[in-house]
């Protein structure tokens, strides 16, 4: 199972014109902080040449005014902190959201799941 999820996720990634998504710096700093725990700086170092670098993905950040906004999402939509900086990423620069994770789907943002099919979850708020 997590190997075909892997597949289809690569054929997603190849498909798609990268030069239009973003990341989030916390999604970053959370892949290095796992990667240097584990004593894998030169894996960093090279996801950000192959990740970042080649594809042109952008990187959002959130201002200081933002980040208070990730703590009334916290408690609105009853997600963690993580989520609720990935939501105000997305809100603010009118982004979908590419992720596996369903928390997302209790808010008002489209979330697209990583796979070939590219499958969108409508936002709950647009939902009948």
């Amino acid at each position: 199972m997590e190997q075909d999820m892997s597949e289809s996720c690569t054929a997603f990634f190849r498909d798609q014109d990268l030069s239009s998504c973003f990341v989030s710096d916390f999604t970053l700093h959370s892949i290095g902080v796992i990667l240097f725990r584990y004593k894998r700086m030169h894996l960093f170092e090279e996801f950000l040449r192959d990740f970042l670098i080649d594809t042109g993905i952008g990187v959002l950040s959130l201002s200081t005014e933002s980040l208070i906004k990730v703590g009334n999402v916290c408690k609105k939509l009853n997600i963690d902190f993580d989520d609720a900086y990935q939501y105000v990423c997305a809100k603010e620069n009118d982004l979908k959201i590419l992720s596996f994770d369903t928390h997302f789907d209790k808010t008002d943002i489209d979330r697209v799941i990583p796979c070939a099919s590219s499958q969108v979850i409508t936002s709950a708020s647009s939902r009948p």
